[in-house]
């Protein structure tokens, strides 16, 4: 599991692995892509001063279709609880590519591809390991590097979002990159649009989720509410009808509550009382019958 050049990798059977926690480490990775197909290298870059590994890796398989199934099975499972992101950069990517391709320059000394790729990915599907260009002596990057969407919506996001921002203490540049073996002519432009919504290939790369953790469901199967108590005892036959032989005796009838006083109507025609008048005072003899 010893380091092998870059230069000297099958990259078409290579995949990228990134997001991993700092308990990983090459055995693990070994084990775990061992299930899609026989592993020739794996190689996890390490920080020169703190010997941790940076969060990423690179796994080559012994052939290309072993590296297309693992990157179909392990894209997004769970590692240590967390997900992990499987790419491959090889040249079946030029099925997928549909031009979303930008330029970042004006970069740190310090930035690398997996601050790149974790910086990016975030606006969309990133096809390919970000592409830092660097001196082929030294190694040292050159401080501008090319990344390849899958979409211009993601390409079209990160441009906004990310030109002039500042990464490592620098404000990087971000624009579409220029077409190879073209006058001028940048990526982006309406023919390749237009191209891109008609690729069906162009949305093929997306997280595959079928070993990530699901929701927790219940395992029972769903009811409906709780209805409120009765109030009065169930009894098997509570399903007959009141009163019937069996079933829940009727319940008692009870008289309804006199209407308050103050509801009570009056008569409409004052002429014809309904009460009688009231007494005269005692103090007052009564008067005398009126005669006919």
């Amino acid at each position: 599991m010893s380091a092998v050049p870059v230069a000297e990798r099958n990259q078409d059977a290579t995949i990228y692995i990134g997001g991993l926690d700092e308990r990983v480490h090459e055995s693990i990775l070994w084990e775990l892509f061992v299930q899609a197909g026989p592993v020739v290298n794996v190689h996890i870059p390490k920080d020169r001063v703190t010997q941790g590994h940076q969060g990423y890796g690179f796994v080559e398989f012994l052939s290309e279709e072993d590296a297309d199934y693992a990157i179909k099975i392990m894209n997004m499972i769970k590692l240590y609880g967390k997900p992990i992101r499987v790419n491959k950069a090889s040249a079946h990517q030029k099925n997928l590519d549909v031009g979303a391709n930008l330029f970042i320059g004006n970069l740190d000394p310090e930035v690398d591809e997996k601050l790149l790729y974790d910086t990016f990915s975030a606006f969309g599907v990133i096809l390919q390991t970000p592409k830092i260009m660097r001196e082929i002596d030294s190694g040292n990057s050159k401080g501008y590097a090319f990344i390849n969407f899958a979409n211009f919506d993601g390409s079209d996001t990160a441009l906004e979002a990310m030109n002039g921002q500042y990464l490592c203490n620098r404000p990087i540049t971000v624009s579409y990159a220029f077409k190879k073996d073209s006058k001028g002519e940048r990526h982006g432009s309406a023919a390749e649009r237009l191209l891109a919504a008609q690729n069906p290939l162009s949305h093929a790369d997306r997280p595959h989720t079928l070993f990530a953790d699901q929701p927790q469901y219940p395992q029972h199967p769903i009811s409906m509410p709780a209805l409120p108590p009765a109030p009065f005892p169930i009894h098997p036959s509570s399903w007959l009808p009141y009163g019937a032989v069996g079933g829940l005796p009727l319940p008692p009838m009870l008289p309804p509550p006199p209407p308050p006083f103050a509801l009570t109507p009056r008569p409409s025609n004052p002429s014809t009382p309904s009460i009688r008048p009231p007494p005269p005072p005692p103090s007052r003899p009564p008067p005398p019958p009126l005669n006919a």
